[in-house]
């Protein structure tokens, strides 16, 4: 399954039914009067939230949605009956934004959680409606109000607890494969990973959602690499995990540039808790490993973890910083299934 976090979709509830404008003729009865119905209300446009998504890939295929129309009323006092709703099916985490893609309209948290975006147009009254004492056969009926339509914006920002980032091939990939059951692609070269990849990571008996982004260099926010496009994944997110590669040239200013395109970002992203950590240790030598640990300790004022993601060593002390920041309730209580189902696996 193709990942997909934001798609252009246009929306449009349905017209209401018209009414009718009749007159009872039957045999036997002498002053039959007017027997118009109301048409229909049109259907609405509703946004649900559905267990086991995690990509909006389906509305990549089809972008126009329309409810269906309200029926006319018609003679006999026959109201017509309502239009049908259409219902847009979206993953947890999902944000409605108007047309400006600036203009906030919903946003999804909780699985189940329902949100009317368009609402169907009222049915017209029939000529039965209008009947009074002075005026017994009237001869106007109103028609059904138009629906609204418009373009909407959906955006989907991952439901995860910790949030990875990083320079590329600072071992993120290799550290969510070690700590969950994601499968993340690994390989020697820079971007690697081109998706967001969710991990369920359990650490001294507690369970919390791990969202590993694709790398940042510098100039993301401007574009260059795979830009900072990602970086909403991780605005949910209680705390993040900064690795930095101990092989770079100096983890100092490998800090700092990542710091730099959070700042950049905006999103709140450098008031999240950062816990900092210098990765794939078992490469450098250990007079090396110290300079570059003294490096990092500069830049990012604070004594980092050291840790392997591929020994296994120190990454035990990594999860446990974590768990202490999550605290007892993750924000992520249906990202699990999410995650568990790997769904971004070529």
């Amino acid at each position: 399954m193709k990942f997909l976090d934001e798609a252009k979709v246009y929306i449009r509830s349905g017209d209401g039914g018209n009414g009718c404008v009749a007159f009872r003729r039957e045999k036997f009865i002498e002053f039959g009067g007017p027997s118009g119905g109301n048409g229909g209300r049109g259907g609405n446009v509703i946004i649900e939230v559905a267990d086991g998504l995690n990509t909006l890939i389906d509305y990549r295929y089809q972008q126009h949605f329309k409810a269906q129309k309200g029926e006319n009323g018609s003679g006999s006092d026959r109201h017509g009956a309502n239009g049908k709703n259409i219902v847009l099916k979206v993953p947890v985490g999902t944000q409605i934004f108007d047309e400006d893609r600036e203009t906030l309209i919903h946003d999804f948290t909780n699985v189940g959680e329902k949100f009317v975006l368009a609402e169907g147009g009222n049915g017209g009254f029939g000529n039965a409606h209008f009947k009074t004492s002075t005026n017994r056969a009237p001869r106007n009926a109103n028609p059904g109000q138009t629906g609204e339509e418009r373009w909407i914006w959906l955006r989907l920002k991952l439901i995860a607890d910790a949030g990875l980032v990083g320079m590329p091939n600072a071992g993120k990939s290799t550290f969510l494969s070690k700590v969950s059951a994601a499968r993340p692609k690994i390989a020697d070269y820079p971007f690697t990973t081109l998706h967001p990849q969710l991990g369920v990571v359990n650490a001294d008996g507690r369970e919390f959602v791990l969202a590993d982004i694709p790398g940042l260099i510098e100039g993301a926010h401007e574009g260059t690499g795979l830009g900072d496009r990602f970086l909403g994944h991780v605005e949910r997110c209680r705390v993040l995990l900064h690795l930095i590669d101990a092989t770079c040239e100096h983890a100092g200013k490998a800090y700092k540039t990542v710091r730099k395109e959070l700042d950049a970002y905006g999103g709140l992203l450098t008031d999240k808790v950062e816990i900092v950590a210098l990765n794939k240790i078992d490469a450098v030598e250990p007079d090396a490993l110290k300079k570059q640990k003294e490096r990092l300790k500069r830049a990012a004022k604070k004594t980092p973890l050291l840790l392997s993601g591929v020994t296994g060593d120190g990454v035990k002390e990594a999860l446990r910083a974590l768990v202490e920041v999550i605290g007892e309730a993750p924000v992520s209580a249906k990202a699990k299934s999410a995650a568990e189902a790997e769904p971004w696996s070529a």
